[in-house]
């Protein structure tokens, strides 16, 4: 098995990093290269996931303060429209008693 820093699809920059011009669907030199190929690709997506992570660690603190201010907002509202909902209750109510009195007459 050949070493990645011996293969033609591997470059390794000045800072020591390395580049990888390999396609495992095209240039795959050994079987090994694909497994290689699929840890860097996990890896990547690891590191993906916890740099989402930590945006979401530091949203989280302003995702509650918008959340709380909304219900606020909210129930603001809900305070507001209460003067209207409240005489539909009583009208609907009154309406209710009105047809129950007019089912017992009726028996």
């Amino acid at each position: 098995m050949i070493q990645c820093k011996d293969c033609e699809f591997c470059e390794i920059g000045p800072d020591g990093r390395r580049t990888f011009k390999c396609d495992p669907f095209i240039n795959i030199k050994e079987p090994e290269c694909l497994a290689k190929w699929q840890l860097i690709r996990l890896d990547m997506l690891v590191a993906s996931h916890q740099g989402m992570l930590k945006w979401q660690k530091r949203l989280a603190p302003l995702q509650d303060k918008i959340f709380k201010f909304m219900q606020h907002e909210i129930e603001d509202l809900d305070d507001s429209e209460s003067w209207k909902l409240d005489k539909e209750d009583e009208h609907e109510h009154e309406e209710g008693e009105e047809e129950e009195q007019k089912e017992d007459r009726d028996l």
